[in-house]
């Protein structure tokens, strides 16, 4: 009677293997949903559309994008890493939720390892470190000068989380004090800094060098390790004598965990195809977004890197967790 039994679960088995093995070679056999854990029109959203466009003709399915807002992204995080691990639900995320949310936030109810597979990073987004005209600086030496002779007179706003830890790393490596001002997003940062109600602006290049480009601000400096291809003209911050200096935002695509190793590989590839075509980079690149592609291992390291990077920070800037 053992051996019956026995030899029915293996035969169980078996079929269900090669059930999943068919299910992953006829892969992707209905539409795939991409989880943006901000709003429709942000840059997160703006990027999924794009590459969901370019992948559906690649995949050959429609590819939806639902919008998952509030909570830093912890709501859209959670339902991806809940989703069955079948490739159909995928987490089109930036490194609030796979980077920053495990040092701002005191509770992160999933674990950015373990509840999901790595596909492949997306892209990257620089900072500009800009002014007001009335800030007496016309370069980053001449501002921390300013900045060491005047200790809490500028001010600096903020209205995400990589806008915020930009100006708080700028403390720390230059050594100087700024009072932080919190917004609920960075284009009422900007209408600020125009009016002259704060002082500087970490902002991406997209929403913050336009003005500058007007005359309307100073523009300073760039946060990467590279000076970005939308502001060649602005130094980096390392460059500029904060050596060490580097922070920048960036976006990822995640599986649920579990999700089959050939299933992942096909979706890291139509990721690769769509961000090396042209019209597509032309695109990101208008609106700020440097395409970066990776294999999955890749984007794993690079994420614990820069969750240790954000933990740093947090705890030299002394900020208390939310």
């Amino acid at each position: 009677m053992n051996r019956i039994v026995t030899g029915m679960l293996a035969l169980g088995l078996a079929m269900t293997t090669a059930g999943l093995a068919r299910a992953q070679d006829k892969y992707p056999s209905q539409p795939i949903k991409f989880v943006v854990p901000f709003a429709a029109g942000s840059a997160t959203d703006t990027l999924a559309r794009l590459l969901g466009n370019r992948m559906s003709a690649s995949l050959g399915q429609s590819i939806v994008v639902e919008n998952v807002a509030g909570g830093s992204g912890v709501i859209a995080a959670q339902n991806v890493a809940r989703a069955a691990p079948d490739g159909y639900t995928i987490l089109i995320t930036s490194n609030t939720t796979h980077a920053s949310n495990q040092s701002m936030l005191k509770k992160v109810p999933y674990d950015a390892v373990a509840d999901f597979e790595p596909i492949t990073r997306l892209g990257d987004i620089t900072l500009a470190l800009v002014a007001h005209p009335s800030v007496p600086a016309n370069n980053v030496k001449e501002l921390i000068a300013y900045a060491k002779a005047n200790p809490g007179k500028l001010t600096f706003g903020s209205g995400s989380t990589s806008s915020r830890a930009s100006g708080e790393l700028l403390k720390t490596l230059a050594g100087i004090d700024m009072l932080h001002v919190p917004y609920k997003s960075n284009p009422q940062v900007v209408t600020d800094l125009l009016g002259g109600q704060i002082s500087l602006f970490f902002g991406d290049v997209s929403t913050a060098l336009p003005p500058v480009k007007a005359g309307k601000l100073k523009g300073y400096a760039v946060s990467s390790l590279k000076r970005s291809p939308l502001a060649p003209d602005l130094p980096t911050l390392d460059e500029s004598g904060i050596k060490g200096y580097e922070l920048i935002a960036w976006f990822a695509a995640f599986a649920p965990a579990k999700t089959p190793k050939p299933v992942v590989d096909k979706l890291n590839a139509a990721f690769r195809e769509a961000l090396a075509d042209k019209d597509v980079a032309a695109k990101l690149l208008a609106i700020g977004i440097d395409p970066v592609a990776s294999s999955p291992d890749e984007l794993m390291a690079f994420m614990l890197a820069e969750t240790k990077k954000w933990a740093k920070i947090v705890a030299d800037a002394g900020i208390q967790p939310e």
